[in-house]
């Protein structure tokens, strides 16, 4: 399943929306992010590597060869990226932030509201595109592990301008407390345990990358 990328999952929903009606959420989506602290809830969400809503009008569909489309729907499209799994993110989505959803799927065609969460899921399920390649640069490594090895290396390197002043008791101090602000970084990074071939696929790929660096 192309959907997974060792620890992430990559999700697109395809949503019909009436054109009458869908520039009441663009003027939602321009609120939004003239207003980023209205999106706490969804921010706070620590599983998400990103997350995005773009309205699709009929002239802008992207002609493949299909030839030219007679639609009579606007379209919004959903990309995310995140660790764990699709209920677990979906049950996260509707508890964290469910009248952002409804917000944000507010001219969406039947949608049925983020609350209760099973006709949600539906919803998600009947609309959600596979994902036909997915590539991950990290797929050992969920976003709070990018995090942490961040703020590990950003820690070092004071501990290396501390090391050059410091007198070995106060250089001591310094190493407890910044050891103190690391520590939960020091798991180990690894698949999560539901890894798919394509993930596989990648890694044997970029082995030969690897190995001759």
């Amino acid at each position: 399943m192309t959907n997974i990328a060792g620890k992430a999952y990559a999700m697109n929903v395809l949503t019909p929306s009436k054109p009458r009606i869908t520039w009441i959420n663009r003027l939602l989506f321009m609120a939004a992010r003239g207003m980023p602290e209205r999106l706490f809830g969804l921010l706070g969400l620590s599983l998400i590597h990103f997350a995005r809503w773009v309205i699709i009008k009929p002239e802008d569909w992207p002609d493949l060869g299909q030839g030219k489309q007679t639609l009579e729907n606007d379209y919004m499209l959903f990309c995310s990226n995140f660790n764990g799994t699709w209920d677990q993110y979906i049950d996260a989505f509707s508890d964290g932030i469910p009248n952002g959803l409804n917000l944000f799927w507010f001219s969406a065609t039947k949608y049925p509201l983020s609350v209760p969460i099973t006709p949600f899921k539906d919803y998600i399920t009947h609309n959600q595109i596979s994902t036909d390649y997915y590539y991950n640069a990290t797929p050992g490594a969920a976003q709070r592990d990018i995090k942490t090895s961040v703020l590990t290396y950003d820690v070092l390197l004071g501990l290396e301008e501390a090391h050059k002043t410091q007198t070995p008791e106060e250089f001591a101090q310094t190493y407890k407390a910044a050891l103190g602000k690391v520590q939960a970084g020091f798991g180990d990074a690894g698949f999560g345990p539901v890894a798919s071939l394509s993930t596989e696929r990648a890694d044997i790929n970029r082995g030969a990358y690897i190995h001759s660096r």
